[in-house]
């Protein structure tokens, strides 16, 4: 039966390389002297030619040594660069975590949870892809991507997914005559041009029942797929906006009040990840701290709709 090369019998060939003796070589590997002699004795067989010549006192690698001397070195170098790294590994220290998300995440929110996220974690990097929802769901059944956050997933046997429902506030430019007002319901904007989401959107169809059960109309004055498009419009002062409070407390400080809308509308997100994809301890890590950010937003408990 043909041995195997170990990589143990490299790390005695080295050791002996650079003491010139078995005695410090076993020092050095903490093993004993007849263990190091194993070791040498069956990779000189396994290799079929001999490893060492004696001169002045100290082993001398023979020629075929020298010749394999550098491609041993490179591989005990990969192996201890392979244990680094997966001590990071388990450390959470290491790896790279490739996510997917909806446009306006990739301006607005997650640049900063990624940032802390990557502070303390040295050796571990992020890809970021922005697209639609469509994409995202492919993205994930293809297990292209780690982690993705999207919005309006009706579930798919390839893809799991944490909901988390984030609530929904009414905006509208600084010096607005809705100032005046603590919460603000469908009535009260039953006449004001408001920018909405995509009508075939699951939230659009939400706020428009809110009017509707109030027996008003909404009027349309933008309609866009992101809720950081409407927040910009606001902000520049036009049309009042029915956005998620995640996204509106980043304008914050940008010339527009918020106020509470009534009745209570979430905006779903989705947190979603490849069911048959095994992931990565870093990536478990990330997708709990990026829920953790939406907690001070999130409507604990859902809405019927």
């Amino acid at each position: 039966m043909e041995q195997k090369l170990r990589l143990r019998q490299f790390e005695a060939l080295m050791a002996v390389i650079h003491h010139g003796t078995v005695t410090r070589a076993a020092k050095e590997l903490g093993v004993s002297q007849p263990a190091v002699s194993r070791l040498l004795a069956d990779l000189s067989q396994t290799l079929g030619f001999s490893l060492f010549d004696r001169g002045g006192g100290h082993l001398v690698p023979t020629q075929e040594v020298r010749f394999l001397q550098a491609d041993i070195q490179r591989v005990l170098d990969l192996m201890d660069q392979i244990s680094q790294v997966s001590q990071s590994i388990t450390e959470r220290k290491a790896g790279h975590i490739k996510i997917a998300c909806l446009p306006g995440f990739a301006t607005s929110h997650l640049p900063a949870v990624v940032a802390q996220f990557l502070k303390d974690r040295p050796g571990v990097s992020v890809t970021i892809e922005p697209d639609r929802p469509e994409r995202i769901l492919e993205w994930m059944i293809e297990e292209q991507f780690d982690f993705g956050i999207t919005d309006g997933f009706r579930g798919h046997s390839a893809v799991v997914s944490q909901d988390i429902h984030v609530r929904t506030v009414c905006i509208f430019p600084n010096g607005h005559h809705l100032e005046r007002f603590s919460e603000i319901t469908p009535r009260l904007i039953a006449d004001e041009r408001i920018i909405h989401t995509r009508r075939d959107s699951d939230f659009f169809k939400s706020l428009e029942d809110a009017f509707l059960d109030e027996d008003c109309s909404l009027i349309s004055l933008v309609e866009t797929r992101q809720f950081t498009a409407a927040c910009e419009i606001v902000s520049n002062g036009l049309g009042i906006a029915i956005v998620s409070e995640l996204d509106a407390m980043q304008f914050v400080h940008r010339n527009i009040q918020i106020r509470p809308f009534s009745p209570a509308i979430s905006h779903r997100l989705s947190l979603v990840r490849p069911t048959f994809k095994q992931p990565s301890a870093i990536t478990l890590e990330f997708i709990d701290a990026f829920a953790a950010t939406l907690a001070p937003f999130e409507m604990r408990v859902a809405p019927s709709q």
